[in-house]
């Protein structure tokens, strides 16, 4: 009998906040426990600048994060008192440093080495999105095959995860699967309230909701060239910042209430140009489910649609990538397609991920 019945997904989203450690079920699968663990505050402002670190640095925050994350697990599997032993897989993400799929070389990073989770004797799968690339892909969003393996038997739906940055997915019987990345997430949101409240996101969005839209910068910034953009596509965290500045002489709430409309619009307008209209309900996770004031601001964007969390549906809001990177890490160590190339824009279905032992 194989008593190697679970696998565990990592996750650092690109708010640097935390890694997510995720237990799953693999058969059938079945999202189970899940916690964050938070970053330091100095680690995460580390994390956010990265880009801006020289090779030395960055090789040595790659093996700090990937030491972090071995003692998560460390941690993790105690707390849940889950045995190493019967851990088939575990897939890590790692933290993104920089995503350019635009570049003259489309490249991509994900830092946190995973020699440190393999030393302890676990299999690790790491590195998903680069051969994604290598295939002619823009290396993300990935998370489509994972929302059409949990909700493609069912009726329409248009699944959205809003982190740093916000995508969504179309899925369904008889749906053609995609996704793409709509545009800002948290990502903007939480750099305003980073520098100006010493917070590191609007709770609730209680800031945002005291606010006034600034109109005139909000259709500025609806007009960027990235919305007009086909699929498949996706973006860095930091695309949208050259916009930062038109906030700085707003108030705080006014600033707040203006990025968090323009989240709201950027994912509806995507919602509208490309679901078919039978899909009638959007299943919210990541750390923008938290924020009300989001949630009102897409629904009254979206009449007739109902907004839903993916806790509904038995996965955590925090967990739900984790537990894709999970699943993505067994099904490539049984030597299966992990991949839906068409968010992509990859050549063809392939196993995503390196295997470190």
């Amino acid at each position: 009998m194989n008593k190697k019945i679970f696998s565990l997904g990592l996750m650092s989203g690109t708010s640097a906040d935390g890694v997510t450690v995720t237990l799953v079920k693999n058969s059938p699968f079945k999202t189970l426990q899940s916690k964050t663990y938070k970053y330091s505050k100095m680690l995460q402002q580390k994390l956010l600048n990265a880009r801006f670190l020289s090779a030395a640095e960055l090789s040595e925050l790659n093996f700090e994060v990937g030491k972090i994350y071995a003692a998560a697990v460390s941690k993790f599997l105690k707390e849940f008192k889950i045995k190493k032993e019967n851990i088939f897989a575990v897939g890590s993400h790692g933290q993104t440093i920089v995503h350019n799929p635009y570049a003259k070389t489309p490249n991509t990073l994900q830092i946190g080495e995973p020699a440190f989770l393999a030393a302890r004797g676990l299999r690790v799968v790491h590195n998903f999105r680069a051969k994604d690339m290598a295939l002619g892909g823009q290396g993300a969003p990935l998370m489509p095959f994972f929302d059409e393996y949990i909700f493609g038997g069912g009726k329409p739906k248009i699944i959205l995860n809003v982190g740093g940055v916000a995508n969504i997915s179309v899925v369904g019987k008889n749906v053609v699967a995609f996704g793409f990345d709509t545009g800002p997430g948290n990502a903007l949101m939480d750099e305003i309230s980073q520098k100006s409240t010493n917070k590191n996101f609007d709770e609730g969005g209680k800031t945002a909701a005291r606010g006034k839209v600034d109109e005139k910068i909000l259709d500025l910034m609806m007009k960027d060239e990235y919305f007009s953009k086909r699929p498949p596509k996706s973006m860095d965290r930091n695309y949208f910042e050259k916009y930062l500045n038109l906030l700085n002489k707003k108030n705080i709430r006014d600033a707040m209430a203006t990025l968090n409309m323009f989240t709201a619009k950027t994912i509806a307008s995507a919602v509208k140009k490309s679901a078919p209209p039978e899909a009638k309900e959007i299943i919210v996770s990541g750390g923008g489910a938290f924020n009300k004031t989001l949630l009102k601001n897409i629904s009254s964007c979206l009449p007739g649609v109902k907004i839903s969390l993916s806790s509904a549906y038995g996965i955590d809001v925090m967990a739900k990538e984790s537990a894709a990177f999970a699943l993505f890490a067994k099904l490539a160590l049984e030597g299966k397609t992990n991949h839906l190339p068409r968010a992509t824009g990859a050549k063809q279905k392939t196993m995503l991920g390196s295997v470190a032992l």
